[in-house]
């Protein structure tokens, strides 16, 4: 009887140390867990540009690796050249109404206009905002890729019919080759959100619209 009366008060101490025990736990862990977060070292998959495939950043790159709001000086640049360019495109644009023979020629003349009209004026409300200069309609475009020189637009004034269509593509299509090159460099320097996706716009209608050329111009009469 003895016997049994301790065990039974051996089991009830034990029961009661658990209790305790389970309180002081519950207590330490009140509140709720604590929020999953990235491990540190994980990899980052960062999506290319068109035309290029994702590629995986280490976390001090990934820091970086997101456009910043606040344009540099590359932006800037960028900007203010793609103005002056685009100026010189609708110039040559203007012309094929009058001057151009293919109805296909006329057609991307028309679109270029549509195109880079409204991109201009973007890019002039942009210097504005950020209290920078807009170019003038006479500015220097020395060592600018792509833009025809003095010479070549008095050429392409002069022509018409068959002879001003394939001068107009030839010459546009340079024009837009060097527009893309512009673009590359601000996407490698810039650090402005909205100039980058400007610059991937620009890059990716252009690069369409020389392919076009280039179709249009293989169609062109022997001459």
């Amino acid at each position: 009887m003895l016997d049994n009366i301790s065990q039974g008060g051996w089991v009830r101490s034990a029961l009661n140390v658990i209790a305790v025990t389970l309180i002081v736990l519950s207590g330490c862990s009140s509140g709720p867990p604590p929020a999953p977060r990235a491990d540190a070292t994980a990899p980052v998959l960062a999506p290319g540009r068109p035309g290029e495939q994702a590629r995986t950043l280490a976390p001090s790159e990934a820091a970086t690796a997101v456009p910043s709001s606040t344009p540099n000086a590359a932006d800037v640049t960028y900007v203010q050249d793609m103005i002056v360019h685009h100026r010189q495109a609708l110039d040559m644009a203007l012309l094929a109404p009058n001057r151009a023979r293919s109805a296909k020629v006329k057609s991307m003349a028309e679109r270029i206009k549509a195109a880079q009209g409204p991109e201009i004026q973007f890019m002039t409300g942009w210097l504005r905002e950020q209290g920078q200069k807009e170019p003038d309609h006479h500015a220097a475009h020395d060592g600018m890729p792509g833009m025809a020189t003095p010479e070549q637009l008095e050429s392409l004034k002069a022509a018409t019919g068959t002879a001003f269509d394939r001068l107009f593509l030839q010459l546009m299509i340079n024009h837009h080759l060097g527009a893309i090159k512009m673009c590359e460099q601000v996407l490698s320097t810039g650090s402005h959100q909205r100039i980058e996706e400007l610059a991937s716009e620009v890059s990716v209608e252009q690069s369409a619209e020389i392919r076009r050329m280039q179709q249009i111009g293989g169609e062109l009469p022997p001459g």
